[in-house]
């Protein structure tokens, strides 16, 4: 790989960035955008450090005549503009001081006299301490991350410093697995240290979850997260799944691979898939500690039961799949089984899902034929009677007593003679 002298960006950045150069700032692009484009990755993430504001509102004066911005960030030096269908997160040079635990224990220091290399010193890993000048139309390299770029190797910026931050072993796990690179020694023994030091103990549970969903998504191969927090001791943050044997363990890993290849469009269902994923080899109470020590989301531990704990089978008779739609939604409980599966033919699995469209309840429960208002006819008003009704009517057209609207009414009358 030859290494990269001009970064792509999109055109209507030009306006922006000459505007800024005619009031003396200069701007340059940081982080993953650069890294993703050495690496030819699509990215719709845009850092731009900018050196040489004279004050924040300044630089919101400059921006407001492009698109809306957004200055939550302001202490933290973070400017954020809506352009176009891009959003631009701009940034002043800081140095970071660790003040309290935690990811978020900084005190930051805004300074725009700082030269690119120190101010690039308070980032994680090197491929992610390249800048690009769109000014002089080049590359910014201090700590040398297009060479570990090259020779797929995460290294950090700073050893002394890296530690401060415990969300940073995450983040490396995450960037190995989705970029399959490999650690140098010292990341791997500094990381491995502040696993056994607890260090990661000072996240949120929420923000640990946060990282677990990046690389599910993002990774073609999450195993090998999963793998370096084993040998980091890492999983212990995420017990019990350091609980497993490496005979159940090493299954958990293969399907997980595997379910990649099924993602569907909406990422809400491809976390909660992946999810179960890592619960396949868990108990109903051990999965609902995993799932509590990574979110207060209780639907979420009853839809990954509904997912492991309804029974697959190759075949079922029409009363036995409207059964199964109404304790969980086919389509995902096929995409989970075809993972975990191995054993089942791709041709059974199709034969479900055609079958289930067929009869219309591949992604939602049969709707009741029996209504309300055929009730209301017959002279019942809404009661505990009228629900008790309506729940036998719904068992009988799941048991396939009734087809249509007019078994329907005659179940009904029945029902009421007796």
């Amino acid at each position: 790989m030859r290494k990269k002298e001009i970064i792509d960006y999109p055109e209507n950045l030009h306006n922006v960035f000459n505007k800024l150069d005619s009031n003396g700032i200069k701007p340059i692009i940081v982080g993953g955008f650069v890294r993703d484009s050495i690496l030819h990755i699509k990215s719709k993430d845009i850092d731009i450090e900018l050196y040489g504001v004279n004050s924040f509102e300044q630089l919101e004066n400059i921006l407001e005549e492009f698109g809306e911005v957004n200055s939550v960030g302001k202490s933290f030096g973070v400017c954020k503009l809506a352009l176009a269908n891009l959003e631009v997160d701009f940034t002043l040079p800081r140095i970071d001081n660790k003040i309290s635990e935690g990811h978020c224990g900084f005190e930051v220091d805004i300074d725009k006299d700082l030269d690119f290399k120190t101010a690039t010193s308070r980032r994680d890993f090197t491929i992610n301490a390249i800048g690009y000048d769109v000014i002089y139309k080049k590359m910014l390299d201090p700590f040398n991350g297009q060479d570990d770029i090259q020779n797929k190797i995460l290294k950090a910026v700073n050893i002394k410093t890296f530690k401060e931050d415990p969300l940073r072993v995450l983040r490396a796990v995450g960037f190995a697995s989705r970029l399959n690179f490999t650690f140098d020694k010292n990341l791997f023994t500094l990381c491995k240290q502040m696993c056994d030091d607890d260090i990661l103990n000072q996240l949120p549970k929420e923000r640990i979850l946060q990282e677990i969903k990046k690389i599910l998504l993002k990774s073609t191969q999450p195993s090998i997260a999963f793998n370096l927090l084993k040998k980091l001791n890492g999983l212990k943050y995420l017990t019990p799944l350091n609980k497993l044997n490496n005979t159940d363990f090493k299954e958990t890993l293969i399907a997980l691979d595997k379910i990649v290849k099924y993602k569907t469009d909406n990422n809400k269902i491809n976390i909660l898939l992946m999810l179960a994923i890592l619960c396949y080899k868990l108990d109903k109470y051990e999965t609902g500690i995993f799932i509590s020590n990574l979110t207060n989301e209780n639907k979420i531990i009853k839809n990954i039961l509904a997912l492991k704990e309804n029974e697959f089978k190759k075949s079922y008779d029409d009363s036995q799949l409207y059964l199964l739609a109404t304790k969980v939604n086919i389509e995902y409980f096929l995409i989970f089984n075809k993972a975990v599966n191995n054993s089942v033919d791709s041709k059974d699995f199709k034969d479900l899902e055609n079958r289930a469209k067929t009869l219309n309840i591949f992604n939602k429960k049969a709707l009741p034929i029996l209504q309300g208002r055929d009730i209301v006819a017959k002279g019942i008003k809404p009661s505990n009677r009228y629900s008790l009704i309506l729940k036998d009517a719904y068992d009988a057209q799941i048991n396939m007593k009734i087809k249509n609207h007019k078994e329907a009414i005659l179940w009904l009358e029945n029902y009421l003679i007796t």
